[in-house]
């Protein structure tokens, strides 16, 4: 399983919390996951997909203050 990752361990490398990624499953807008029984699987092409997608979905933002 190789290609896969737990939702703890992506939990981690993406510095987030189990419950954040829990909730964006319940809610269908993180990235697209598997269940085995009572355990989530990520399948990490997947994951880098979809972070790609919010990359270039993310709006530029603008400083305050005007031009520098």
């Amino acid at each position: 399983m190789s290609g896969w990752i737990s939702r703890l361990d992506l939990a981690t490398e993406l510095g987030l919390s189990v419950d954040t990624l829990r909730r964006w499953e319940a809610q269908r807008m993180g990235p697209p996951c598997v269940r085995a029984g009572r355990k989530v699987y990520y399948r990490r092409a997947a994951v880098e997909d979809w972070l790609e997608e919010q990359e270039q979905a993310a709006p530029r933002r603008r400083r305050a203050g005007g031009r520098r």
